[in-house]
């Protein structure tokens, strides 16, 4: 009997797959980017340009000098005493005072020439300065001072100030102040000193009043302000984009409405103070102006570009400025991800877009250039990757290099004048990668809850994986509306290999409700954070695993993440408990009334209303099925550290079993800590896997 139950342990310990949490995979896990680093080579170009704009020169892997003669269509290996003298390599970029990046890290320039304000006019002869919360006028030759408005007072008083370029008028922004709300934190075990330690953060909520900033037009000459009606900005979240037109005749500005339904660009007539909608867009649901809010201002022939998701997807819009015509510079099932300029003089905008090459993944980055009146489209890359470029300083041709999550970079020299290859440049090279057993991850592809719209992610294996046994699956999972998530460029190291190496098979998804598809896709999210895409999600696992019949389902499927993952991930085993069986929750923003403002009003809208509350992990707290590990940082400063120990709260209350790791002096993404990250890692071989773990 006892060979019989060796026999049948044995049998067990191969099913479930090569590793089981002993010490060696959680050393493997541990240091996948050194095992993994230094294995991939060739995977970029830094160019030497020649000011005549016809050659540049490079060192590949093997430190060699290569030349490229781009007007020749030539690369070639040469002796270093061959190299052009005067070539030089490209400047850094210059910050730009007026850009803004998004959460992905992309750059857009947000206006084309910055808006006179300040103190002295554009003649010289009058300077504003603030006292006792108004605007006052000083004459610069005679130094009297006059007062100009007289409404200001502390906590509604005037700040920033635009001038007309003729002096004649100028507006003023009034600020009413919004709400003092702020968090305490508790540090309890402070290295300084004994005693526990306190401090706050300005932190307003959802619905919490917020500063209400409005433009005022005032007239120089008479000394007086001229009367505007804010009829069409009555509730800003925020005004911006603000700008003169060159013959001073009317005062541009963005209008984001609380709630942000309403996005208006506006006009204050400067004789009348009557203010006019440009533009106008009204949805149903969200206009996304973290991501998708850009004006560029064309002064010369009175137009603006403008970017809209008015057409269901997201494009940009030629506007004139004097009628409010808007008529399309970009068309079609695709989605412009960013401005990379605006050239005024050949009137043509370079952008980059997602979903231009239909025979592709649609989160690829590809860039693109076209005329302002909608002809003439050049896609710059077609690659089947996502793309990033460099580009000549005679901006004639392109360095470009893609990948994707399995394939390593491949860099190749383009034509801006029509997209087309001029010659390859290097393919990286990761055999030696391959050595080491670690495996591409796969991308893979189902139909959403809708039974038509695709779904994308990966799948990460373990570099010891073995296709005939099985594994257990875990999602990583990050939801948040503000992107997409799934990876798609290559990394040798990709986040999830280190679950995976412990004998897990991991996946990535993007379920709907994420950014940068349609607006339809997007639109799920709305006053719907708990959603997550779940029921997305949900069929791209069992798909996944109907293929690969090394996935097992059959205890379950484990789900982590952190912020908005760390909800999602919670909110997994409350609604979905019967598939999501085991979960790990890093800093969660579990209610949506407890977390910054800016975040949760875009997606979750305002005035905070019933659906706030059914979405909570609060709220569903009693609903819990399986295992749950909740993690957070006593000083986390992102997401409030109490909206974790409500959920612990509300489990209590409702008798349920969890584990709670609170961790002294942690803050937002503790979970990524040795510690942390060593007992998420432990809970999921000891819940999913069903050892022991043997992390140490």
């Amino acid at each position: 009997m006892p060979r019989v139950f060796a026999l049948l342990a044995l049998l067990t310990f191969a099913h479930i797959g090569a590793a089981q949490g002993t010490k060696q995979d959680y050393e493997r896990a541990n240091s996948v980017g050194k095992w993994t680093a230094g294995k991939v080579t060739a995977t970029k170009v830094a160019p030497n340009w020649t000011p005549d704009g016809q050659q540049f020169w490079y060192q590949n892997a093997n430190k060699e000098f290569v030349l490229v003669d781009m007007v020749k269509g030539t690369r070639q290996v040469v002796a270093e005493d061959k190299l052009p003298k005067d070539a030089k390599p490209t400047p850094p970029p210059k910050k730009k005072r007026f850009d803004a990046a998004d959460e992905g890290g992309d750059t857009f320039v947000r206006l084309a020439q910055p808006p006179r304000r300040g103190a002295e006019s554009p003649d010289g002869k009058w300077a504003t300065f603030l006292k006792d919360s108004n605007v006052w006028l000083r004459d610069t030759k005679t130094k009297e001072e006059t007062q100009l408005s007289t409404d200001g007072k502390p906590g509604d008083s005037y700040g920033t100030v635009f001038w007309a370029p003729d002096s004649k008028k100028l507006i003023a922004i009034k600020t009413k102040a919004g709400g003092d709300r702020k968090v305490t934190l508790v540090e309890s075990s402070p290295r300084d000193q004994l005693q526990p330690k306190t401090s706050t953060l300005n932190y307003l909520k959802p619905g919490d009043p917020i500063p209400l900033s409005k433009p005022h037009l005032f007239d120089v000459a008479a000394k007086k302000e001229v009367a505007t009606s804010d009829e069409l900005f009555p509730n800003p979240w925020d005004t911006g984009f603000e700008h003169w037109a060159p013959d001073s005749k009317r005062f541009y500005f963005t209008y984001n409405q609380r709630g942000h339904t309403v996005m208006r660009l506006l006009a204050i007539d400067a004789e009348s103070g009557k203010v006019t909608a440009v533009v106008n867009e009204e949805c149903k649901t969200f206009f996304d102006y973290a991501n998708k809010l850009f004006v560029q201002y064309l002064d010369d022939t009175n137009e603006a570009v403008w970017m809209s998701e008015r057409d269901g997807w997201n494009q940009l819009y030629l506007i004139d400025l004097a009628t409010g015509k808007a008529r399309n510079i970009t068309k079609g099932e695709w989605v412009v991800r960013g401005v990379e300029r605006v050239d005024v003089k050949n009137r043509e905008v370079w952008f980059r877009a997602l979903g231009v090459h239909t025979d592709q993944d649609p989160y690829h980055v590809h860039f693109c250039r076209i005329k302002l009146d909608g002809t003439g489209l050049v896609k710059l890359t077609d690659g089947d990757g996502t793309h990033t470029v460099e580009y000549s300083p005679d901006r004639k041709h392109l360095i470009d290099t893609y990948s994707r999550v399995d394939l390593p970079p491949v860099v190749e020299l383009r034509r801006t004048a029509d997209g087309k290859k001029v010659c390859d440049l290097e393919k990286a090279d990761a055999a030696e990668l391959l050595k080491t057993g670690w495996r591409y991850p796969e991308r893979f592809v189902a139909k959403g809850r809708d039974g038509t719209t695709d779904i994308h992610g990966y799948i990460v294996r373990p570099s010891n994986f073995d296709p005939n046994k099985t594994y257990p699956v875990i999602e990583h999972i990050y939801a948040g509306p503000h992107d997409h998530h799934v990876r798609k460029g290559f990394s040798p190291a990709p986040y999830e290999q280190r679950m995976a190496e412990l004998g897990f098979i991991v996946v990535k998804i993007d379920g709907m409700g994420t950014n940068w598809r349609n607006k339809a896709f997007h639109d799920v999210c709305w006053k719907n954070l708990g959603d997550s895409g779940f029921p997305d999600r949900i069929l791209w696992i069992k798909a996944a695993a109907e293929k690969h019949k090394e996935m097992d389902l059959s205890k379950g499927v484990g789900i982590f993440g952190g912020s908005a993952g760390g909800q999602s991930s919670t909110r997994a085993v409350l609604a979905f408990g019967d598939f999501y069986t085991v979960a790990v929750s890093d800093c969660g923003c579990h209610d949506n009334r407890m977390d910054k403002i800016w975040w949760n009003e875009l997606w979750m809208s305002w005035p905070v209303g019933p659906h706030y509350a059914e979405q909570s992990n609060v709220t569903q707290a009693h609903k819990l099925k399986g295992k749950l590990l909740l993690v957070v940082g006593e000083l986390d400063r992102n997401v409030d550290p109490a909206s974790t120990l409500q959920v612990a709260n509300a489990l209590i209350r409702a008798d349920k079993d969890f584990e709670l790791l609170v961790v002294p002096g942690g803050g937002h993404g503790i979970a990524e800590s040795p510690y942390g990250s060593r007992r998420r890692m432990d809970f999921f071989v000891r819940n999913l896997m069903g050892v022991e773990p043997r992390s140490r």
